[in-house]
């Protein structure tokens, strides 16, 4: 089998290691490409090669994804994924470009980084190439979450956008502490700052544009900084709740 992988940044070049075939690697930035076939193996190819694979995947930015589909597509002799971090645009876009093509849509919850994790897994036309290369995905240790377009991109909207947000407003709105006064949740909290802050802001930026969920976050904020001691009492007993709640789901579903 042969891949296209249409942009090659980090994920892109994290796909490409999850698979054992024969690589390319395009990129709006050619010496992106060269790099990533260097360090992954396989070739690079310009952006707009005639050249057709059996699979290609579109590793891009959030924003570009309609536009990559539309301008790639055609490239793709059975199969076309993408693995951009939304779900409902790219599997429209999709259907709308390569009809009579294997589609699939991946999600790996983690950076790079931190693999192996889960990957969310929509196969909205799922086929023998697709499937080999999700069988690949799944032998380097990835767990396979199905889902759906709609229940991906709706768990996104806490999963990223509120988490981000929550972190980042912690990160601009912390003093400077001294070790000594330190607390096993500020810790917690400093730790995941480092961690979001680690990233490109850029991809931060493309994923608050595309999910709702911030302003949810700072609502709550609002609430609890306005809150009485009984309301402030009311809103911490809602949040035990919620959290109670969502652990029973999660037992629930395991």
């Amino acid at each position: 089998m042969n891949v296209l992988v249409v942009g090659a940044g980090a994920m892109g070049r994290w796909f490409g290691k999850s698979l054992d075939c024969d690589l390319a690697f395009t990129d709006a930035d050619p010496a992106v490409a060269e790099r990533a076939a260097e360090q992954v193996g396989g070739k690079a190819v310009e952006l707009d090669t005639s050249e057709t694979f059996e699979a290609v995947c579109l590793t891009v930015p959030l924003p570009a994804v309609d536009d990559a589909i539309e301008d790639h597509a055609e490239k793709a002799e059975t199969a076309l994924l993408d693995l951009t971090g939304v779900m409902a645009e790219p599997i429209s876009s999709m259907a709308k470009h390569a009809p009579d093509k294997e589609r699939v849509s991946l999600h790996p919850l983690f950076g790079p980084e931190n693999a192996p994790g889960n990957v969310a897994v929509v196969a909205a036309e799922p086929g023998p190439v697709t499937d080999e290369i999700l069988s690949a995905l799944k032998s380097r240790g990835n767990t396979l979450v199905e889902t759906t377009p709609e229940e991906h991109d709706e768990a996104m909207t806490t999963v990223q956008a509120g988490a981000h947000t929550a972190v980042l407003a912690f990160a601009l709105s912390a003093n400077s502490v001294p070790e000594g006064l330190r607390t096993p949740v500020y810790d917690s909290l400093a730790d995941l700052t480092e961690q979001v802050t680690s990233g490109d802001s850029r991809v931060y930026a493309d994923i608050q544009a595309a999910f709702d969920g911030a302003e949810d976050v700072a609502i709550a904020a609002h609430d609890l900084a306005d809150a009485d001691p009984t309301e402030f009492e009311r809103l911490y007993r809602t949040a035990k709740m919620k959290t109670n709640r969502a652990e029973d789901e999660s037992e629930d579903e395991l």
